[in-house]
């Protein structure tokens, strides 16, 4: 196929790879396909659907390497999920009556659109596959091809999302300040409340790294300096059942002898309790366009240091969320080589006309490939029995 116009977009929350993707995805055009005119919609699917959109120009593309130095989106993400027609109804992106399907379709072909590039979650990339299915179903040419931004690590069948290893490591750098408060107060409780909605993976690679860190720094033995008040004392993710009791009991006795306990939580960990909870008092579970409970509105966080800080007796429980801070980040050295591997390949597949969202495939010898978008799907469970896991957890004394 002939591709003259290529278009991009980026969406859902941040990630610490959308700009270095957006930088990736210029300099490989500029480096195959030079004469490829290239624009972004604005605002992800809002602005697609608005029609918003900036060209990448020649200064752009000589400078699209320093994109690879920054954290955030270049040209703004938002939640829009195409096929909710009353949220883009309610929202203004689209008229009353109108399929949202329909307009983004028609504002691609309008734009000269061949190829759209999708660099989000498996909220993006979903909604992509739907795109891509009705451009497919109602004869519209366009090649779709996606790359998998999310901080969880949960999207299926691929094996590593970019971005996520840049959170983990400064998620670390995050509690190496905060749990410093831990000689704040007598009896102190610390809750690190990392984001995951449906997969621990991230919480989990998190405490991992600061428990690391911790193995490596050095005290002065016998002041006030005691490595255990630093360290991690509980892991909680969404996939292992959480023994509120059992685990109280343990970490009392932590309390008791060194006066802190640091617990590690995903955001999505005991969730469903929360929810509950908040149902039998009568009130609202908030949700987005997606269907996904609002956790920044629910606080998980709080409701386990409630949990905790009373059975510990904890004279002052502090909850911290280093979501925000290590979504934002520009990606590490790790996600680069990553970003770079599949913007190229993002791009080799659009000249060849292949849709799909690139990955390695874990289904397929996890072979780096555009993996066709009815294979992907979003909530990939954390795997609590691989050998780092649980090596962790044996080290900090937990079940």
């Amino acid at each position: 196929m002939t591709v003259r116009t290529v278009a991009m977009l980026t969406a859902g929350g941040l990630a610490p790879c959308l700009s270095s993707a957006v930088g990736g995805l210029i300099e490989r055009y500029s480096e195959v396909a030079p004469d490829v005119r290239i624009i972004a919609y604005l605002g992800g699917y809002a602005g697609l659907l608005r029609g918003e959109w900036v060209e990448v120009t020649p200064e752009v593309r000589e400078n699209a390497h320093l994109l690879h130095l920054r954290g955030g989106s270049p040209i703004g993400n938002s939640r829009v999920k195409l096929t909710n027609v009353a949220d883009c109804v309610k929202r203004g992106l689209v008229q009353e009556g109108q399929d949202p399907l329909h307009v983004a379709a028609e504002q691609l072909t309008k734009d000269g659109v061949d190829v759209l590039h999708t660099i989000g979650g498996d909220d993006t990339n979903t909604t992509a596959a739907d795109l891509a299915a009705y451009l497919h179903d109602n004869d519209y040419e366009l090649t779709v091809v996606g790359l998998p931004k999310t901080i969880d690590n949960d999207v299926v069948p691929i094996r590593q999302s970019l971005g996520a290893w840049t959170a983990a490591e400064q998620g670390s750098i995050y509690a190496q300040n905060i749990i410093a408060e831990h000689s704040s107060n007598p009896r102190m409780l610390i809750v690190h409340e990392v984001m995951g909605r449906n997969c621990g993976w991230l919480t989990a690679e998190t405490a991992r790294r600061y428990h690391a860190w911790v193995a490596e720094q050095q005290f002065v033995e016998g002041f006030g300096n005691d490595p255990r008040c630093w360290d991690v004392h509980a892991v909680f993710v969404p996939e292992e059942h959480i023994d509120i009791a059992a685990e109280a009991e343990r970490l009392k006795a932590i309390m008791d002898e060194i006066g802190c306990v640091n617990i590690f939580l995903s955001e999505g960990a005991g969730v469903a309790e929360v929810v509950e909870e908040l149902k039998a008092a009568g009130q609202e579970v908030p949700v987005d366009p997606f269907g996904h409970v609002q956790l920044d509105k629910v606080n998980p966080g709080a409701w386990f240091a409630k949990q905790f800080g009373e059975k510990l007796q904890a004279e002052k429980t502090m909850v911290q969320k280093s979501g925000y801070f290590s979504r934002s980040a520009a990606a590490n050295d790790e996600d680069l080589a990553l970003i770079a591997q599949c913007t190229s390949l993002a791009v080799d597949s659009a000249l060849a006309g292949v849709s799909g969202v690139v990955g390695h495939d874990e289904e397929q010898g996890d072979t780096l490939r555009a993996i066709e978008f009815p294979r992907i799907q979003g909530h990939k469970k954390f795997d609590v029995t691989v050998p780092w896991f649980r090596e962790l957890k044996d080290s900090l004394g937990q079940a």
